[in-house]
């Protein structure tokens, strides 16, 4: 670009200052009206026009980062040398392993863990949700995030360049300033076409010269160089960029690459690990089926209280889903597990039992009138508890990790065939796809195994998507074609992952594809309309039918539209809600 724009206005104004001057050293005569400083002038200062306008698209595309930046305090209130004092210290040096105090209204000067105290923190700038975190002793603060209403003191966990608010900055700055391989074939054509635009302009200067018109050729000549600048090919991708990686941040949608954005074009399949991404990672009650002589409360009461005093997942679900339903567990005498089988105890003098069907068949409790209930419930991939009270059947209480509520929309959402992948049984994990109209179920998959079903996949010709959370997904998720790791996942997840989604939303895998595809298709209809522009400019140029001022201001106003198509990728919808 700066090669054709230099030897454009070079010639015309050095032409110029040699009409004026030096006449006589002129190859033909020359009337000393017909100087061209004008033209130089205006060229450069539409070629400026074009660089101001680009720098307004950086500045509005750089906005979610600028403000991602204003988040972090420049203060922050710890305790130090062990005494109980506050000392106010800029932000930035604050070390890991020291006590920060939050006060209300104050911004959280950087990442750790709550030591003492409570309070509601505004984490909607990083994460999307409105509504505030509650945070107690043991919960993790982002630097950055706002705190609403307690005060609280945390343990600096992550300083400076490690926070998660400085990890996504650099991450989003790296995005915007990449390279996608489109735009290298783009930058390799511009090589060669700059090479072939010169020898065009010394061509139709050279005829027009030859034909006794040597003002015409000149103005060929800069008409050719200046109509052909490849500034709108130039800026293509990087405009697109810039505006699509800053409205994923925006969105809670951040991705790592150009590269990570051309491959989304050709997705096809989207592979979904089960626990922690579709469902929500903990076993919760779903059916609670009272037997006549017990309600569902009295059944919640006697199962709780029996389980208040275990230390299985499935105990905690039932303590947690009764205090939910707003009942109390009811104090237990005797409390024994029985391994393999359940738990038992005497509740208001009665001998109580809770466990499988085993431990009912070896304490003679009849269960034929639930036989058919519990084969459903176990068909719909759920684990079926059976609670006697007195030697008699009481209820059936049925658990499983239940699917996040906005599974089923971003499954549907998905143009691409999906499959679940899933550590648990065939059973278990099917009745999840089932429920969700997933097309493809991969059971009894170890983590080991993860990554060799998405080899298998891509061996098969097809574009793979691992949408992931856990530690045992990073091998996966790195070998996907794009890996996509949820936000409440585990840091090597997130450092394995293309598109990394701040919010844990599963929603917002249609999110990051849609905005990689919509990123990609601006930055193609960016190319096709820069070649067109170039590919019917040049000729009009060397026939003599374009002044070099109106090439000049053509040129401006294809980079003009190109930054206009890039940044209408800011009205793209990504939130099918």
């Amino acid at each position: 670009m700066d090669v054709l724009i230099a030897l454009g206005t070079s010639v015309a104004y050095f032409y110029s200052v040699a009409v004026v001057f030096f006449p006589q050293v002129l190859p033909v005569e020359v009337d000393e009206r017909a100087v061209y400083f004008e033209i130089s002038a205006i060229i450069i200062a539409f070629v400026l026009l074009g660089k101001y306008m680009e720098e307004i698209i950086k500045k509005h595309s750089s906005a979610a980062v600028r403000k991602l930046l204003d988040l972090k305090p420049a203060t922050a209130q710890v305790v130090r040398g062990g005494v109980e004092m506050e000392m106010e210290v800029p932000a930035e040096s604050v070390m890991v392993g020291e006590t920060v105090v939050v006060r209300p209204g104050q911004r959280i000067a950087t990442d750790g863990v709550v030591l003492e105290g409570a309070s509601a923190v505004d984490e909607s700038m990083l994460t999307g949700e409105s509504m505030p975190v509650e945070k107690q002793p043991g919960a993790k603060v982002i630097g950055g995030t706002l705190n609403r209403t307690g005060a609280f003191r945390f343990q600096a966990t992550r300083v400076g360049a490690e926070t998660a608010l400085a990890q996504i900055v650099k991450m989003v700055e790296d995005a915007q300033t990449s390279s996608a391989p489109i735009q290298r074939v783009a930058d390799q054509v511009t090589r060669y076409f700059v090479q072939a635009v010169v020898g065009t302009a010394f061509l139709a200067f050279a005829l027009w010269w030859l034909t006794g018109n040597f003002p015409q050729g000149l103005m060929a000549f800069i008409a050719v160089l200046i109509i052909a600048c490849p500034c709108a090919l130039g800026i293509a991708t990087p405009a697109a960029l810039m505006v699509g990686v800053g409205r994923g941040a925006q969105a809670g949608v951040l991705i790592r690459g150009a590269e990570v954005l051309e491959r989304a074009q050709k997705l096809d399949t989207v592979v979904f690990d089960k626990t922690g991404t579709l469902t929500r990672g903990e076993p919760n009650i779903t059916d609670v089926l009272a037997q006549p002589g017990c309600s569902r409360e009295q059944a919640l009461r006697l199962a709780a209280g029996l389980e208040t005093g275990s230390e299985h997942p499935l105990a905690e679900a039932i303590v947690r889903g009764a205090r939910e339903a707003g009942v109390t567990p009811a104090p237990v005498e005797g409390f024994d597990s029985i391994p393999g089988h359940g738990v038992q105890g005497r509740i208001d003098g009665a001998p109580v039992l809770l466990g499988n069907r085993r431990l009912m068949l070896r304490e003679g409790v009849d269960i034929t009138q639930v036989q058919a209930d519990i084969e459903r419930l176990e068909g719909d991939g759920k684990t079926a508890m059976l609670l006697a009270s007195d030697g008699r059947l009481a209820a059936v209480i049925a658990m499983a990790d239940t699917v996040k509520p906005e599974a089923q929309e971003a499954i549907a959402a998905l143009r691409a065939e999906n499959i679940l992948l899933s550590g648990d049984n065939q059973r278990t994990a099917a009745a999840i796809g089932r429920l969700l109209g997933i097309d493809r179920v991969i059971a009894d998959v170890l983590p080991a195994d993860k990554a060799r079903v998405i080899k298998d996949l891509q061996a098969q010709g097809r574009v793979v998507a691992m949408v992931g959370d856990g530690v045992n997904d990073a091998p996966a998720l790195a070998t996907a074609d794009i890996g996509i790791a949820i936000g409440s996942g585990s840091d090597v997840a997130k450092e394995t992952g293309g598109i990394i989604l701040v919010k844990n939303d599963v929603r917002n895998v249609v999110a990051g594809i849609r905005l990689s595809r919509a990123t990609m298709r601006t930055i193609k209809r960016n190319l096709f309309w820069a070649f067109i522009y170039n590919g019917i400019g040049v000729p009009i140029a060397a026939l003599g039918f374009l002044n070099p001022i109106i090439a000049a201001a053509t040129m401006a106003l294809s980079s003009l539209s190109v930054i206009i198509n890039s940044a209408l990728l800011k009205r793209v919808k990504l939130d099918q809600r």
